[in-house]
């Protein structure tokens, strides 16, 4: 096995029309309760927003998968997290999720780091995963979000339009 196999590295990033504070809150709720599938689907997750916090979703009926732990978090500009996530075999994974202010809003950056016996459609899959969570955040905060329920959804999770 080559060590390539054995490893990922992803960065992706995205620019958010909203500030530090309001897209923090909004990084944390699409990484638990409204991180959805591509096809719109929940996950299910969870994420306690406390150092050793847990990461997890929650299917019902008792059937639970732990994602990680919050191994950093510094409001509004850091959340790392780490633990095997979806892979249920012997990886480990740290996802770092920076934030900067920029001209006209917010810096969101991903960088996500993987060791271990790494399922191939993993590795392929895990930059769609990515960019669908990273473009929610960035549609929480389109100016073509601000009409109808889109709204609703960031006046819940304490997000405005601008």
């Amino acid at each position: 096995m080559k060590l390539e196999d054995l490893t990922l590295d992803v960065e992706q990033h995205v620019d958010v029309q909203g500030s530090l504070d309001d897209v923090f809150k909004d990084v944390l709720n699409r990484f638990g309760e409204g991180c959805r599938k591509p096809d719109g689907e929940s996950l299910d997750l969870q994420i306690e927003p406390f150092a050793g916090g847990r990461w997890f979703r929650d299917r019902g009926e008792g059937i639970q998968h732990l994602w990680g732990h919050v191994q950093t978090i510094k409001a509004p500009t850091l959340l790392e997290l780490s633990g095997p996530m979806f892979m249920s075999y012997p990886a480990i994974n740290h996802v770092e999720i920076k934030l900067e202010p920029i001209d006209d809003g917010t810096r969101v950056t991903l960088h996500h780091r993987a060791l271990g016996l790494l399922d191939p459609a993993h590795k392929e899959g895990v930059s769609t995963g990515w960019s669908t969570i990273l473009g929610a955040v960035k549609d929480d905060f389109s100016k073509a979000s601000c009409t109808g329920s889109g709204k609703a959804a960031r006046t819940r999770t304490g997000n405005r339009c601008r």
